[in-house]
């Protein structure tokens, strides 16, 4: 299947105007879009339009999700990819069940807890985030596979089909990828394969250049063709093992070979009558947004008007305790033990709700990780898919850091990812978004690192999903999706105007609050007045791409902050089969 230019052009001609015409830092460069038999509302426009392709085929919404996916390893390769790793919830409507995902990353066999320590013990940023030590074993091909395999209605070569043709015969660059690009030409360059694939002849593609990815569309059709055997043996795992030979790196062939994904039980709690799904361990996502909402819920926050003083006052409160515990108690809940009952457990909750004060912030040096616990008994990429039967997909995935470590494998064509920046290098040494971590998250062999992933879907009391969200973000993903999940229940916003508000974020360490314009100053000083600080100048971060079903009708809320993010709905503009 080949998609011609001409029509290309026509799906990428909106966006891309888009692009051209806004500030760049503005939160606002996308509209909502309604829709009745399915939607996909993603990062980059391409995609979603391959993802509601998917479903005018007769494919579910785990077909166009897993298709969508592919296709964002091509079109977005500074988040899409299929050299990281991520987190799926599927909801299936002919069984009313709900289904966690977890394809992250794992640590190789080599790695060991010190691998990112100098030799003064110090830790080692450079080791963690930006050398070939890096790298994770990439979860994202075995997953995808796992859920289409599982649930999904087409047949592998038909989901991939999209995303070898677009690496394969190209697409123009949009301007605001032509701008990410030159961003990040000088991590590019200290590479000879990621210079050849991102820099050709030297300089990064501009917008309207047609960009083509030959390699990586030979290593997606090995994918169609063999599975997962495609990918984690013969041609393309020798690719990735040659690679992490040519720098020293960790990843083995047994190691490919042995990944495997996991089936989780999903995290879930209640509030306002609605019935909140979420990410399991190793994420931390799922665990701290219902810990945040249910303190929340006991400090009565619907009665505060939205933004106001009071209202971010104890949001900021209640996010300071759920990160503080993030830092003790989270990891990987094949190697360690994570309260997640009692983090969720309802005296808890209540214990945290009042301890905080109405009218006084408290330092976060004063709040220690799980004191009122009771007795043990920064790149990603969202997208949301719903589909005319009820099946719904909420899927967050990454490489970490924009482009990862910026090392592209040779003679494949996709880069790796720096997910081992996740665990803690040492304890109390904050990673690449400023978390601080401890022994439940430190470095071990065949460990997933700890992540803020946190696609979540919202169920109405009957049982039926009403909302699809999630959001990249760093740190900032739960508290992100926190303040999607509230605009919509507590201040009956669309998902459209649920997106684009301002956001604030606090992480208990350090202490201030990450804030976007729209937060007012007198806000902010009455703010100030009960003892909160806020981080410098205002900064703009998250793509909350989500889906809410409200009178049988699907609403899209595409997050405006980047300008080629976008929805496809049925019927879909179609491409050639």
């Amino acid at each position: 299947m080949r998609y011609p230019l001409a029509i290309l052009l026509t799906l990428v001609s909106t966006s891309w105007a888009q692009a051209q015409i806004l500030e760049r830092d503005s939160r606002f460069h996308s509209l909502a879009v309604d829709a009745q038999r399915g939607m996909v509302v993603a990062q980059e426009k391409l995609a979603a339009e391959v993802g509601a392709q998917i479903l005018e085929q007769g494919g579910n919404a785990v077909d166009a999700a897993v298709a969508t996916g592919f296709a964002l390893a091509v079109t977005l390769p500074q988040a899409g990819n299929i050299g990281g790793g991520g987190f799926m919830m599927i909801h299936i409507a002919e069984t009313s069940e709900t289904y966690a995902l977890d394809y992250r990353e794992m640590a190789p066999s080599a790695a060991h807890r010190d691998m990112f320590l100098d030799e003064q013990g110090n830790a080692d940023s450079w080791l963690s985030r930006s050398s070939i030590m890096s790298s994770g074993v990439p979860g994202t091909v075995a997953g995808f596979l796992d859920a289409q395999e599982r649930f999904g209605k087409l047949t592998r070569q038909q989901v991939l089909a999209p995303a070898i043709a677009l690496a394969r015969d190209g697409f123009p660059v949009s301007e605001a990828q032509a701008w990410s690009f030159a961003q990040s030409a000088a991590k590019f360059v200290r590479y000879e394969s990621s210079s050849q694939y991102f820099l050709p002849g030297g300089t990064p593609p501009a917008a309207g250049d047609l960009f083509r990815q030959v390699d990586l569309a030979d290593t997606l059709a090995r994918i169609a063709e063999q599975g997962r055997d495609g990918f984690y043996l013969g041609e393309t795992a020798q690719l990735i093992v040659d690679e992490m030979q040519r720098h020293n790196g960790l990843i083995s062939l047994h190691d490919l070979a042995n990944y495997q994904p996991r089936w989780r039980d999903p995290v879930v709690g209640n509030y306002g009558g609605y019935r909140v799904v979420s990410m399991p361990p190793p994420s931390s996502g799922g665990v701290h947004l219902l810990q945040i909402l249910g303190v929340l819920e006991r400090l009565g926050i619907g009665q505060y008007e939205h933004n106001s003083a009071d209202y971010l006052h104890y949001l900021v409160e209640a996010m300071r305790y759920a990160y503080a515990d993030r830092s003790k108690y989270l990891g990987d809940p094949d190697f360690v033990d994570v309260p997640v009952a009692n983090l969720l457990d309802g005296e808890y909750l209540q214990a945290l709700a009042d301890r905080i004060q109405p009218d006084q912030a408290t330092p976060s040096t004063q709040i220690e990780p799980g004191r009122y616990l009771p007795p043990e008994s920064p790149q990603t990429t969202h997208y949301s898919v719903w589909d005319g039967e009820g099946n719904v997909v909420s899927n967050t995935y990454t490489i970490n850091f924009s482009y990862g470590n910026g090392i592209a494998v040779q003679g494949a064509g996709f880069l790796l990812n720096n997910e081992m920046d996740d665990f803690a290098a040492a304890p109390g040494v904050p990673n690449g978004f400023g978390l601080l971590g401890g022994d439940a998250n430190a470095v071990e062999a065949g460990k997933r690192p700890l992540s803020s992933m946190t696609p979540t879907l919202v169920f109405d009391q009957e049982g039926k999903p009403v909302i699809a969200t999630g959001s990249p973000g760093g740190s900032a993903i739960i508290t992100i999706v926190l303040q999607v999940i509230l605009n919509i229940l507590e201040h009956d916003m669309s998902p459209a105007q649920a997106v684009s508000v301002p956001r604030i974020h606090h992480q208990w360490m350090p202490d201030s609050i990450r804030w976007e314009s729209g937060i007012s100053a007198d806000t902010r000083h009455l703010m100030e007045l009960r003892g909160h600080v806020f981080d410098g100048d205002p900064r703009v971060w998250g793509k909350a791409e989500t889906i809410m079903l409200e009178d049988g009708v699907l609403k899209g809320g595409v997050d405006p902050r980047w300008p080629d993010s976008g929805a496809a709905s049925m019927p879909a503009y179609l491409l050639p089969r």
